[in-house]
C-alpha cells in the first residue's frame, strides 16, 4: 500500500457499516469476503466487540483455521459453519467466506445477497466496483502509506530499499525528505496481489 491514497481508518467504523447494513436490509443475507488466516477472525472479533451477537456462519474454507482459534480459547462467539444452515433462509446474517467465494454459484444460494469485501484495496471504488463489491470495508492487516512513512523514520536509517507495491512513490517521498532511496526488484516478487489468492468456494 506503498501510495496516499492507501490510509486505513478505524475498522470499528468499517465494521459498523456492515452492521448499520444488517440493520436496514434485515430480509438480506450479507456476505463478507475475508482472508482465512487471521483476517475472517479478525474480523468476526471486531463484530463481537461492536456488540453483534447473533450467530455468525463461515464458509467451509474457513472453518478449520477458525476452530483452532476456538480451540485456543479466543473468544469468538457463537460462529456456525454455514454448510449445516438452509441457505435459503439467512435473510438477516452475516456469513465469512473467502474472497473467490463472493462471486461464486456458492453465493447466490443465499437470499438476495449483500457482498462485502474486508481488504486494504478496498479503498479504491473501482476496485471495488470491479469486483462487483456492494459493501467494500477497508480492513487491513498490513502498513498504510502513513504506517510505511512513519516506519522509515523511526528507523534512522539513511538509505532505503523498496519492494513490492509503488515503489516510485515511495522512493520519491524519500528523495524529497533527503533519504537516499531506490527499488529493490526481485523477480517474481510483488506478483501476487492481496485480492489474488483463490481458496477453494465449497461449503
Amino acid at each position: 500500500f506503498g501510495l496516499p491514497v492507501f490510509r486505513h481508518g478505524d475498522a470499528a467504523d468499517e465494521v459498523s457499516k456492515l452492521l448499520h447494513s444488517v440493520a436496514v436490509f434485515p430480509e438480506r443475507a450479507h456476505l463478507v469476503g475475508a482472508y482465512s488466516l487471521g483476517k475472517a477472525q479478525r474480523v468476526i472479533a471486531l463484530m463481537r466487540a461492536a456488540g453483534y451477537d447473533a450467530p455468525i456462519y463461515m464458509h467451509g474454507a474457513l472453518e478449520r483455521i477458525t476452530g483452532y482459534y476456538l480451540q485456543r480459547g479466543i473468544a469468538l462467539g457463537d460462529v456456525r459453519p454455514v454448510r449445516l444452515a438452509d441457505r435459503s433462509k439467512l435473510g438477516g446474517t452475516i456469513t465469512i467466506c473467502p474472497p473467490s467465494a463472493l462471486n461464486d454459484l456458492w453465493a447466490r444460494r443465499f437470499p438476495d445477497p449483500v457482498t462485502a469485501f474486508a481488504s486494504g484495496w478496498m479503498r479504491v471504488r473501482a476496485r471495488a466496483r470491479q469486483n462487483g463489491v456492494a459493501l467494500p470495508l477497508v480492513i487491513s492487516d498490513h502498513a498504510d502509506w502513513d504506517g510505511l512513512t512513519a516506519t522509515i523514520a523511526a528507523t534512522g536509517a539513511s538509505e532505503i530499499w523498496v519492494t513490492h507495491g509503488q515503489e516510485d512513490a515511495l522512493v520519491h517521498w524519500c528523495t524529497s525528505r533527503g533519504l537516499k532511496a531506490r527499488p529493490l526488484d526481485i523477480v517474481g516478487y510483488g506478483d501476487e496481489d492481496e485480492d489474488a489468492p483463490t481458496e477453494a468456494a465449497d461449503a
